[in-house]
């Protein structure tokens, strides 16, 4: 098999497709917390956090900006699953 040269760059295809609130659950599942614990780390009241699981409610910028602190990740891997 011959290496590609620059020029025959192929972009990679998504893999997986999640939505925010898919990365929501999975980052406090991955981190042993339950929804009520996530809210209050994040100031987020259990319900919102529910809502925002169920993709029932756009998360928005405060929210992006306190469930990122909460888990110590940067906002884009939030947000980023929305995005193509």
């Amino acid at each position: 098999m011959r290496p590609r040269r620059q020029n025959e760059f192929v972009p990679a295809k998504p893999h997986a497709k999640v939505t925010t609130g898919e990365v929501i659950r999975m980052l406090h599942e991955l981190k042993g917390w339950t929804q009520a614990e996530l809210a209050n780390r994040s100031g987020i009241n259990a319900i919102n956090i529910s809502s925002l699981e169920n993709n029932k409610v756009e998360i928005g910028k405060k929210r992006v900006e306190q469930i990122s602190k909460a888990f110590s990740v940067h906002p884009a891997i939030i947000i980023s699953p929305k995005r193509p």
